[in-house]
């Protein structure tokens, strides 16, 4: 009883006092010391008269301006790229930008323009880029062409601009990127864009205007790096006014969201055949009927995507693909892996076939005379085998990157892919893995760097699904659920010493061994987020420096500090979604904590758990006294005393009583 009362009058003589730093008042945010700034969204109207003179980026996007005038950034000589995106910006008067020669940016994108100055734009002496998406413009006339002499960039997006009949002072000397996308455009004449006869290599977006017709051979003799009609219909239209042209990527292709998809047929596609191109994507329209005449002119290229183009076969008669490179099938309906007849295509080193529509069966030996094949993506198209994937693969010494997540189930028998390797990359994310050997399915990868396994659901097999691996640098476990103990000895990954980084995220480990990755000397990455630890067990990474360890979303409370001087270096650690105590008993972790905000990360979740009046306060916002005050130290010392000598007061008393009776 004695004792009882003892320690509840220590624990109410114990002062604790707690301080919450207040949120400052919205300023704009310094990206760079004294260069870049960010205002945006902050209801501002006006340049803030505290930004340095030395400014060269500005992020003023989401306030007020209203209008631009000679005065609005005068104090900013120095600026070089300047975001104004919807400040509700209606007039830009002339000399707007005078004081700001090294101006090589302006994004104008949402104002609604209703007066643009002749002299808009003078003053920046090397203007290169200039957004006008969305701005209301109706006519290329309303641009001041005079001091855009430089500009590699104009876009001029989303407007309502009915014509590309250019002026004749149209800014071409270095013009790179010209985007008209999402217009009102729908006829294009040779002297429409006879000006473009100046530039070379340039991106020309027409994509989202109802193009009906162009004229013959409007586009010829002229050389593009990107022509862009995304969302065109009448593919037919647009080749008869490419006839002559060059360029390396062709879009011709729709979109998802966009019901204008046609049938193509053999003689819509012999327009390419007087067209010079790289790269063709014809993506989300129609083959009805596809035939060796379709390939016909595409024989030249050295990329094709037919992106969800309705096919469930290729003809096995094509010919003469011998250039093409990648061949993207993704999205479509093929029930068989040799239905897509690879023999026609053997110089492919890329090949797609991912989200299929079908079960894809993948045969045998279907690709086999794929030999230079590098990368090949199956994911997502509902495969399943039992006996992968030896035979399947035949042939593929040269692939480097495979891709199989997001299927059915693989079984792996001895060594499943006998055929590769030279496998860099293997991602088996969300395929249920299934082996009944002893052995590694992977043990002749020697050259393996990258393998996900993410929910495959193989804790039974980790001892020996590492065998063979001694090159992998990156390792993902995350969703694989293992038994207590299983993952926490030392020997699992004693076959991988060169890994760098290991996820271990929501796999329900409890706990975690000191010396789990003491084979892994070379760990830069590990994350074991939204697992049950109750502990920072930084010791089983004591050895390593400049570690980065994420140990969010557990149930971490209190953390001695002893286990976080180990982290020398430029070590980082997220700790956010714990429910960490902020009492005197995790005094340690909250001095640490202030003394290294530089090697914590996700900061502004790192909150306090207990007690009730700082839940959901910030660990850098609070501030502990957990000293005793000199009254109190001397009332604690009386009251030991007295609890002390209470006792040999008591036994002196019966001790003296005991002799008088004698």
């Amino acid at each position: 009883m004695a004792c009882g009362t003892y320690c509840w009058l220590l624990m109410g003589l114990l002062g604790i006092s707690c301080e919450v730093t207040k949120a400052v008042d919205k300023m704009c945010i310094e990206i760079t010391a004294n260069r870049s700034y960010s205002c945006e969204d902050l209801g501002l109207r006006q340049i803030p008269e505290y930004l340095p003179s030395t400014t060269e980026v500005l992020d003023f996007s989401f306030n007020f301006l209203y209008t631009l005038q000679p005065s609005t950034f005068s104090m900013l000589e120095e600026l070089v790229s300047l975001d104004l995106t919807r400040c509700q910006i209606n007039w830009i008067y002339g000399g707007a930008f005078q004081s700001n020669s090294h101006l090589e940016t302006i994004v104008l994108t949402g104002n609604l323009l209703l007066f643009l100055a002749d002299e808009a734009f003078i003053g920046p002496s090397c203007l290169k880029h200039l957004d006008l998406t969305q701005t209301g413009i109706i006519s290329l006339a309303f641009i001041p062409m005079q001091d855009l002499g430089n500009l590699e960039t104009l876009i001029l997006g989303s407007n309502h601009i009915p014509s590309l009949e250019l002026p004749s002072d149209f800014p071409t000397r270095n013009l790179k990127y010209l985007d008209f996308q999402m217009n009102i455009i729908q006829q294009i004449s040779a002297k429409d864009i006879s000006v473009l006869k100046k530039t070379s290599n340039l991106t020309l977006i027409l994509k989202g205007n109802n193009i009906i017709h162009i004229e013959g051979r409007a586009f010829s003799s002229m050389f593009f790096y990107s022509l862009n009609f995304g969302g065109c219909a009448n593919v037919s239209v647009i080749l008869e006014g490419l006839q002559g042209t060059k360029t390396v990527f062709l879009w011709l292709g729709t979109f998802d969201d966009w019901d204008n998809g046609i049938d193509i047929s053999d003689s819509m596609l012999q327009g390419i055949c007087d067209i010079s191109a790289d790269d063709l994507n014809l993506q989300y329209h129609h083959f009805s009927q596809i035939s060796a005449g379709t390939f016909q002119c595409l024989t030249k290229l050295q990329n094709i995507d037919l992106t969800r183009t309705s096919l469930h076969m290729l003809p096995h008669d094509i010919v003469g693909m011998n250039m093409l490179k990648e061949l993207n099938l993704n999205m479509n309906a093929f029930t068989d892996l040799c239905d897509i007849h690879s023999a026609a295509f053997l110089n492919l080193t890329h090949l797609s076939i991912r989200d299929n529509s079908k079960k894809l069966n993948l045969g045998s030996g279907c690709l086999e005379t794929l030999s230079k094949l590098q990368h090949l993506d199956l994911s997502n198209s509902n495969i399943e085998s039992s006996d992968c994937c030896t035979q399947e693969l035949r042939g593929l010494s040269s692939l480097q990157h495979l891709n199989l997540s997001y299927n059915h189930h693989l079984f792996l028998h001895d060594i499943a892919f006998e055929d590769c390797a030279n496998l860099v990359i293997l991602d088996l994310t969300f395929t249920r893995i299934i082996t009944n050997t002893l052995q590694g399915p992977f043990r002749n990868l020697h050259l393996l760097q990258s393998l996900n396994l993410s929910h495959c659901q193989i804790a039974p097999s980790i001892q020996h699904i590492l065998q063979g691996l001694e090159s992998l640098i990156v390792l993902n476990l995350h969703g694989n659920y293992f038994e207590s103990g299983t993952m926490l000895n030392d020997n699992v990954f004693g076959q991988t010493p060169n890994l760098e980084v290991l996820i271990l995220s929501s796999c329900k480990l409890p706990a975690i061994q000191t010396k789990a990755f003491y084979a892994l000397r070379k760990l830069k990455h590990v994350d074991l987020s939204y697992n049950n630890l109750i502990a920072f067990s930084s010791d089983a990474f004591s050895s390593l420096k400049s570690i980065y360890l994420n140990f969010a979303n557990n149930k971490i409370r209190i953390i001695p500090r002893d286990m976080l001087t180990s982290l020398s270096g430029k070590s980082v650690i997220n700790l956010s979604y714990n429910p960490l105590e902020c009492t005197c008993s995790n005094i340690g972790l909250l001095t640490w904590y202030k003394q290294n905000t530089d090697k914590i990360e996700d900061s502004e979740k790192t909150v306090c758990s207990e007690p009730k009046s700082l839940v959901g306060v910030k660990l850098s916002s609070v501030n502990l006294s957990c000293g005793h005050h000199t009254a109190q130290i001397i009332l604690i010392t009386l009251v030991v005393i007295a609890v002390i000598a209470a006792p040999l007061i008591l036994v002196t008393r019966i001790l003296k009583r005991k002799y008088q009776q004698i």
